[in-house]
């Protein structure tokens, strides 16, 4: 009977243990990061960058609005992604068709 509130009483123990060391790690987390973001935004803004690298597997991922439609598909046109954020990120949309004058 001591057995299992032993048990009961380790478990709870760790379950606190754990939840302290999370909650101690976001806070630090946050306190260390506050100059950062404003920091990132002054390089950013000197730098001139535009756009946002999402992931940086393959250049059709890191920079969806500078990829073409068949960067995927560059090594075959049959073969398969070879990266996860590929199935994620949706294709370019395609632009509009100019418009053929009639004479």
């Amino acid at each position: 009977m001591v057995k299992h509130r032993v048990f009961a009483a380790v478990t709870l123990l760790e379950v606190v243990l754990v939840l302290g060391l999370v909650l101690h790690c976001n806070a630090r987390r946050q306190r260390e990061s506050a100059g950062v973001i404003p920091a990132n935004r002054h390089l950013a803004r000197q730098l001139e960058l535009t756009d946002l690298a999402i992931w940086t597997e393959a250049r059709y991922t890191r920079h969806p609005s500078q990829a073409d439609r068949f960067a995927p598909f560059q090594d075959l046109p049959s073969s398969l992604e070879h990266f996860p954020a590929g199935s994620v990120v949706p294709p370019p949309e395609r632009a509009p068709e100019p418009a053929q004058e009639s004479r």
